[in-house]
């Protein structure tokens, strides 16, 4: 939904403002925080979390070379070698703090933002790269990489990640007390994702059969265009215990305060302690794709309030007044964002075309007589054409 040109953003009347107090708009007192937008320390009764110089400047750039990423790739659509993008600009944080929190046999259920989780869990950003392009469907292992195919149709991925954490349980792969066997799920959706059917049975099924799965939902504050206001009249973490499972809301800019909660969440799930609902509390900097124009529907004071709690910016801060790092550190740094981004720049460019005849050994783990006589048909349609090496294969128009 998007408002006409005449329309003020924020117009949605009195009862509204009067329901959404500060609690709502500006995290309120319930709101995890480590590491304040002053970049100052500070600490937490429950959640909290001590960290190594090493692993603050490993998360740190973590969140600069994941948004190198994003502006790489949002450049490469506009120049018109992606079909599009869904940009992270701001959540940064939110999706390092959560994908550092991941053990090596935890899985995560992604929507299609989650740029940083995949760096966490190993993928090339190129395999993300050749999604956007449309030359393949993800091309990495979820098996392999314990990370699942970026998710489309809204809220879909919460009820697979709740069947997979059943799955595992099952398995007897949670409350063992192995560190290296027990296992969770980390589902990551959205604010406007929570308003679907599939997300509420995802918490029912979870609630109901205890499923050692955190439901992570980054409230960016935008479902596209239809502000938080109009989703919930209540915080969305508080939403958990309707369902009967705690909920936690998290500062999502804050990514000592996010890896702390979300550790602490994965760790209950592998215990057998049941589902967590982490409500990661962002903002989206940049618009919700490459085709989207955030100008129309939402106000520019609104934007540069959001800058002065960037995520990068607060631990530059900390980590130049505890001096954990030296000006050779951060250029040292900035080189190697520099060198990412021409990686990405060229690897874009030369991915292959894709091989569309392969598509039909995809389908199903055993080929049937049908896809047989269809692969057929696709190939000798392929090869009446003249061979065109600018497409990779056969001059099949696309």
């Amino acid at each position: 939904m998007t408002h006409s040109a005449g329309d003020s953003p924020r117009e949605f009347g009195p009862d509204l403002a009067e329901v959404f107090g500060p609690s709502q708009r500006d995290g309120g007192p319930d709101l995890v925080q480590l590491l304040t937008p002053e970049g100052e320390r500070v600490h937490h009764p429950e959640f909290d979390v001590d960290l190594s110089a090493e692993e603050l400047l490993g998360l740190y750039r973590d969140m600069v070379l994941v948004r190198r990423l994003d502006t790489e790739a949002t450049a490469l659509q506009r120049h018109g070698e992606l079909g599009i993008w869904a940009q992270l600009l701001g959540q940064e944080a939110a999706q390092i703090g959560a994908g550092r929190a991941l053990r090596r046999q935890d899985h995560v259920f992604p929507t299609y933002r989650e740029h940083g989780v995949a760096w966490c869990k190993g993928i090339d950003p190129l395999d993300l790269l050749g999604l956007f392009r449309g030359v393949d469907q993800g091309a990495w292992d979820p098996a392999e990489f314990g990370f699942g195919l970026y998710t489309i149709v809204i809220g879909a991925q919460t009820l697979h990640a709740t069947g997979y954490a059943m799955a595992i349980q099952r398995d007897g792969d949670v409350g063992t007390g192995e560190p290296d066997r027990d296992a969770a799920v980390l589902a990551h959706f959205g604010d406007g994702a929570s308003s679907q059917g599939d997300v509420n049975e995802a918490f029912i099924f979870a609630a109901s059969y205890n499923a050692p799965v955190v439901l992570f939902c980054q409230n960016n504050q935008w479902a596209i265009s239809e502000p938080i206001e109009r989703q919930t009249r209540i915080p969305l973490y508080q939403r958990a215990l309707g369902f009967g499972f705690p909920g936690v809301r998290v500062d999502g800019n804050d990514v000592i305060a996010t890896y702390a909660v979300t550790k602490a969440a994965l760790q209950r799930a592998r215990d057998g302690q049941g589902p967590t609902l982490v409500e990661a509390y962002t903002y989206r900097m940049g618009a919700h794709t490459t085709t989207d124009d955030p100008t129309r529907y939402r106000l520019s004071e609104d934007v540069e309030n959001w800058k002065l709690k960037d995520p990068i910016a607060r631990v530059t801060a900390y980590l130049r007044r505890m001096g954990l790092a030296d000006e050779r550190w951060f250029t040292d740094l900035q080189a190697e964002a520099d060198d990412l981004g021409a990686r990405l720049r060229e690897g874009c460019k030369a991915l292959p075309d894709p091989r569309y005849v392969e598509g039909f050994d995809l389908v199903y783990a055993e080929q049937t007589d049908e896809l047989r006589a269809q692969k057929a048909a696709w190939q000798a349609y392929q090869d009446s054409f003249e061979t065109d090496h600018t497409l990779g294969e056969t001059g099949a128009h696309r």
